[in-house]
């Protein structure tokens, strides 16, 4: 019996041996499948939140977004909409996977029920059909300011007034306006999006997507290096592109400083409190009443700037000046933002079902180098008929639709995001496809023609 026993007992302890090995393997596997599909789902967060750094188009009034980082963006949301600063390089590092990193500053609620109760309520406004109208007028009214603040400045900075731009020079016409741009989206697309989204998120729209993005053009900029190399200028059209990205980048890096500090000088005037004080509750737009008032006013304000500028369009057109090309530019400026709006939707979504490529900002890609592209062959057209009133069309669609339709605001507030991301390259790759390939179809529609019959 005993010799028996003795027998079993090594079969037996055999047996737990292989059994706990054969556990011990299993759950060396789950771990590592799990740390890589943690990886994964880290790494497509990232590139998503990235992507959509300068805007998601239609997709922001979409309340029922089914994505796997709605948790985390309700999070960031309330964090903004407390008054906290929240720069894009930080949201790379947020994910459902992994804790939130210790240097990010902003204060996420203590009690997300709580936050996501106010979230609902906020959200008891306007239908969504009348949210899109609401929309669709805001981003019109501050499309057509953007386009004329970037014409007093093409004025103000040109050869009449300052003479310190030009177009035969790598200091273009549309640098100023780029470089202002870029700065006020550190300002109202970054530092202080939270804060006047606690006024109105159409609002927020209205001014990153419609003002800022009608301020700035990246048509125009390419047309004007065409316009520099195909009369042979290549090396000035090289350097006007990377001194036109510098100095833009850096517009939107010391916007992204000087806001801060200007919160941090609103931190210190309140001794009453750490924080800064909260949007007083009269001026927040979260009601009905409230929303369907800001869209009557912007809708009249709409009207009256298209009637003026229709009215004086019909009084210059035929005398071909630049007044007329202005006022065309305002009635066709709204058709470019609204499209630009719906593209870029297309914002971190890749391609395919897989989504690969996902941290490319497709939809800013395709507003921008489609515009471009469109705005060579206006220009190929417009030096073959060469009549008036057919410059004074295609110029007017070049300023207004083109110049609304692209953006650099947006495009540089998604290649701030990429180089402060731990995918630095992928920024100068987005530069370097998005001016490559504007650059080249331009060639081919502008350059080449004019090569061919003699229009240099």
């Amino acid at each position: 019996m005993d010799h028996g026993a003795n027998n079993s007992e090594p079969a037996r302890t055999g047996s737990f041996s292989r059994t706990s090995s054969l556990g011990s393997s299993l759950r060396k596997r789950s771990l590592s499948i799990s740390s890589v599909v943690s990886v994964q789902i880290d790494d497509g967060i990232h590139c998503e939140t990235v992507s959509e750094a300068g805007d998601i188009g239609d997709r922001a009034l979409q309340s029922n977004r089914h994505s796997v980082s709605s948790s985390v963006r309700l999070s960031v949301d309330c964090a903004m909409e407390s008054g906290a600063v929240i720069h894009p390089a930080e949201l790379n590092t947020i994910s459902l996977v992994s804790p939130l990193p210790e240097d990010i500053t902003f204060p996420l609620p203590i009690d997300p029920l709580k936050c996501s109760e106010d979230k609902k309520q906020e959200k008891l406004g306007l239908p969504l059909t009348l949210e899109y109208i609401s929309c669709l007028i805001h981003l019109a009214v501050f499309g057509i300011l953007g386009v004329l603040t970037r014409y007093l400045l093409e004025r103000l900075f040109g050869p009449s007034v300052a003479g310190v731009t030009s177009d035969q020079t790598i200091v273009f016409p549309n640098l100023p306006s780029n470089m202002v741009g870029s700065f006020l989206m550190g300002w109202w697309g970054v530092v202080f999006k939270g804060d006047i989204s606690q006024v109105s998120d159409i609002l927020a729209i209205g001014l990153t997507t419609g003002y800022l993005g009608s301020l700035t053009t990246f048509s125009g900029w390419n047309q004007k290096m065409l316009d520099l190399s195909v009369n042979g200028l290549w090396v000035q059209a090289v350097l006007g592109f990377l001194i036109g990205l510098f100095l833009a980048a850096y517009s939107i890096i010391f916007g992204i400083e000087t806001a801060k500090g200007f919160r941090w000088i609103l931190k210190r005037l309140n001794t009453s409190t750490k924080e800064v004080p909260n949007i007083n509750s009269n001026w927040r737009l979260n009601s009905c009443r409230r929303q369907l008032a800001a869209m009557v006013v912007l809708l009249l304000v709409l009207g009256v700037i298209l009637s003026v500028s229709g009215a004086l369009l019909t009084e210059e057109f035929g005398s071909g000046s630049s007044g007329a090309q202005l006022w065309l530019a305002c009635l066709v400026g709204p058709l470019g933002v609204w499209i630009r709006w719906f593209l870029a939707r297309l914002n971190g979504r890749g391609l395919g079902k897989s989504g690969i490529l996902r941290w490319l900002p497709f939809g800013t890609l395709i507003a921008n180098v489609s515009a471009a592209c469109v705005m060579a062959t206006l220009s190929t057209v417009k030096r073959t008929v060469n009549t008036t009133n057919f410059d004074t069309v295609s110029t007017g669609i070049q300023l207004g639709f083109l110049g609304c339709l692209s953006t650099v605001s947006t495009f540089i507030a998604e290649f701030n995001a990429m180089r402060e991301s731990k995918h630095t390259w992928r920024a100068y790759a987005y530069a370097l496809i998005t001016t490559g390939v504007s650059f080249g179809f331009g060639i081919l529609i502008y350059n080449v023609p004019a090569w061919t019959k003699g229009f240099t």
